[in-house]
C-alpha cells in the first residue's frame, strides 16, 4: 500500500476479502485487498476481467448481497466503519457521500419518464421536502457542468444519444455533492471521442467541486489520461500499487509488464503486441505462493511455494512480487 506523508485519507481498505458463497464451491473474488485512497486523489483499478475490481467496488458500496457473498477486513470511509454500521444506517451516506456510475447505467432510467422528473424523485429519497424550484435549479446547474443543454430536463431517454445519457448518470451521481465518487466502466461502452470528452469533463469536475474518484476499468489509457495513482489486481489481489507514472513507465510487477505488453500505443517506437499466456486461475481453490506465478516467465520456485509479501520499490511504488527487485527481473524487464 503506497502511502504519502501529511494527507489525509478518505478511504482505507485493510485486508478486505470477499467470498462468493451461493454456490457450491466458493468463489474468493478479493483477497487481503488493502489500499487507501487520499482526499482529492485520482485512482484507477486495473486488471482483465475476473480480477476482483468490480467487486471490490461493490463490497465498498455495500451492495454486495449478505447471502451470497462473505466480506471481512476493514473499510473506512471519512472515519466511519463501512462494514460495522448497518445497511440502514449505510444507507443515509450512500449517494449522499458516496456515489456510482456503472456501465450503461443510462440502462437504469425509465424509459417512459422524462429526466428531470426522474432526477427530482431520486433526489428527494434523501431530501424529501425540498423545494422543486431549487432542485431543478441544482439539476439544471449539474447539467452545464457536465455539458447538457437544459432542454434535456424535459426530455425521454430515448431523445438523448448514449454519451448524453451516461452524462445524466455522472450528473445524477453529483447530485448530492458526494466526496467520493466510484465510477465502473463507466466509459466503457462510449465511442472513443465521446470517452475522451467525458473523461475530461471528469477531471474538470474534481477541479471544481474537490471530488474524489476511484474509477474500475480494464483499459490502461483511462488511467493514464485521468488518474494520480494506479493499482493493478489480478485474480483477486493487488500485484502492484503506485503513482500512475511510475507504474507505466517502470512497472516493478511481470503481471503490470504483462498488461502493457498487451496494448498498443500511439507514441514511441512501433512494437510487437503480445498477450499474457495461460488462463486465470480458478477462484475456487486456494492456492499457495504467488497467484499469478503459473502465467509468470520470471517465476521461481520461491514465487510457487510462498506468497510474496508487499515489497516497497520506491516512495511511490509498492509491488506484490518476490522478483521485482532481482537483476534477473530487471534485466528482462529492460530487454
Amino acid at each position: 500500500m503506497v502511502r504519502r506523508s501529511s494527507v489525509v485519507n478518505i478511504l482505507e481498505i485493510e485486508n478486505l476479502n470477499v467470498v462468493y458463497t451461493g454456490r457450491k464451491e466458493k468463489v474468493y473474488a478479493v483477497n487481503n485487498v488493502s489500499l487507501s485512497i487520499a482526499e482529492g486523489e485520482s485512482v484507477g483499478i486495473v486488471g482483465e476481467s475476473g480480477s476482483g475490481k468490480s467487486t471490490l467496488a461493490m463490497a465498498v458500496l455495500r451492495l454486495l448481497s449478505e447471502k451470497k457473498a462473505d466480506v471481512s477486513g476493514t473499510i473506512n470511509f471519512q472515519g466511519k466503519d463501512i462494514l460495522g454500521m448497518s445497511l440502514k444506517d449505510y444507507k443515509q451516506i450512500r449517494w449522499k457521500e458516496i456515489s456510482v456510475v456503472f456501465q450503461k447505467s443510462m440502462n437504469a432510467l425509465s424509459p417512459i419518464h422524462k429526466i428531470g422528473g426522474q432526477l427530482e424523485d431520486i433526489y428527494r429519497v434523501h431530501e424529501p421536502n425540498e423545494n422543486k424550484k431549487v432542485i431543478k435549479e441544482k439539476i439544471l446547474k449539474l447539467f452545464t457542468m457536465v455539458n447538457l443543454s437544459d432542454r434535456v430536463y424535459n426530455l425521454y431517454p430515448h431523445e438523448l444519444s448514449g454519451g448524453m445519457l451516461q452524462r445524466v448518470s455522472i450528473a445524477l451521481s453529483l447530485i448530492h455533492n458526494p466526496s467520493f465518487i466510484v465510477l465502473d466502466e463507466a466509459t466503457t461502452a462510449l465511442d472513443v471521442v465521446t470517452q475522451g470528452q467525458i473523461l475530461r469533463e471528469i477531471k474538470k469536475l474534481e477541479t471544481e467541486i474537490k471530488m474524489t474518484r476511484m474509477m474500475i476499468t480494464h483499459d490502461i489509457s483511462v488511467v493514464a489520461t485521468s488518474c494520480d495513482k494506479v493499482v493493478v489486481m489480478y485474480a483477486g489481489k493487488v500485484m502492484e500499487v503506485g503513482n500512475v507514472k511510475d507504474v507505466l513507465t517502470k512497472p516493478a510487477h511481470p503481471y503490470t509488464q504483462g498488461l502493457l505488453n498487451s496494448f498498443p500505443s500511439l507514441k514511441g517506437e512501433k512494437k510487437q503486441l503480445t498477450g499474457i499466456r495461460g488462463f486465470l486461475p480458478d477462484l475456487s481453490e486456494k492456492k499457495e505462493g504467488c497467484i499469478f506465478a503459473p502465467r509468470c516467465d520470471f517465476a521461481k520456485d520461491i514465487c510457487r511455494n510462498v506468497t510474496p509479501k508487499d515489497y516497497e520499490v520506491s516512495s511511490n511504488q509498492r509491488s506484490a512480487c518476490h522478483m521485482h527487485g532481482s537483476e534477473y527481473y530487471e534485466n528482462r524487464r529492460t530487454s
